[in-house]
């Protein structure tokens, strides 16, 4: 799959602009998307491949794709998590900007072999690995985004304030897709305990056969920011 090479100037070149009172250029992208994707314990074979298939098949519903291309492409990286030490790449930093490139995204995630399946849910090493997954993004965008989807909240380690104390937030939201199950009021959990930034939401999937679906409404919300923001008085 390729990677776009960054065409933005170089953090000298900003600085030195600066230094002379020129403002610097605008960021060349629009969006940052890192997105997470639980696979502890709790969540069987058969969700694992409910939630990879859910996920591709949203990235690649037309509205999804359209808002992709008319921002004039995204960032986009994934990673799975569980335990304390199990943050696994799924796919790296990779610009997308047409339909081939997202279906080709899609296609890795669709056919991507689970690295873990018997830990708990620890939800602030997720989070902390995931701010540093975003601090490595090849281009400063507009707007930087953590989109971590999960069923539980966090069971093992430290939570998630502790994550985001130990890291800078400026610029960075962290959205969730709750999948609700056994547990009472994860929604709420999420709302007060794990997203963060301007605009944050809390997208809610009635079980994993909705997955799919939640995650469509989730990226079309994100892609598609600046754009409401823009028409905002």
């Amino acid at each position: 799959m390729p990677n776009r090479v960054p065409n933005r100037p170089s953090t000298l070149l900003a600085a030195s602009l600066t230094a002379v009172g020129l403002a610097a250029p605008a960021p060349a992208c629009s969006l940052a998307l890192l997105l997470a994707l639980d696979v502890s314990a709790s969540i069987d074979p058969r969700e694992y491949a409910l939630q990879q298939e859910g996920l591709a098949w949203a990235l690649t519903d037309p509205q999804v794709v359209g808002a992709i291309v008319g921002a004039g492409g995204i960032w986009i990286a994934a990673y799975e998590w569980s335990g304390a030490r199990h943050q696994y790449e799924q796919i790296p930093w990779t610009w997308v900007d047409s339909a081939e490139t997202v279906a080709a995204a899609a296609g890795e995630l669709r056919t991507m072999r689970r690295r873990a399946d018997d830990f708990p849910t620890s939800l602030g090493y997720a989070l902390g690995y995931g701010l540093i997954t975003l601090a490595s993004a090849p281009e400063t965008c507009d707007r930087a985004v953590i989109d971590i989807s999960s069923d539980g909240d966090n069971n093992d380690g430290f939570p998630p304030k502790s994550a985001y104390a130990a890291h800078d937030l400026t610029g960075i939201t962290v959205n969730a897709l709750v999948i609700e199950g056994t547990e009472d009021d994860l929604p709420r959990y999420y709302r007060e305990q794990v997203i963060r930034g301007d605009g944050a939401f809390v997208e809610v999937a009635g079980s994993y056969e909705d997955y799919g679906e939640a995650m469509r409404r989730k990226l079309l919300r994100e892609i598609r920011a600046m754009a409401f923001a823009a028409a905002e008085p």
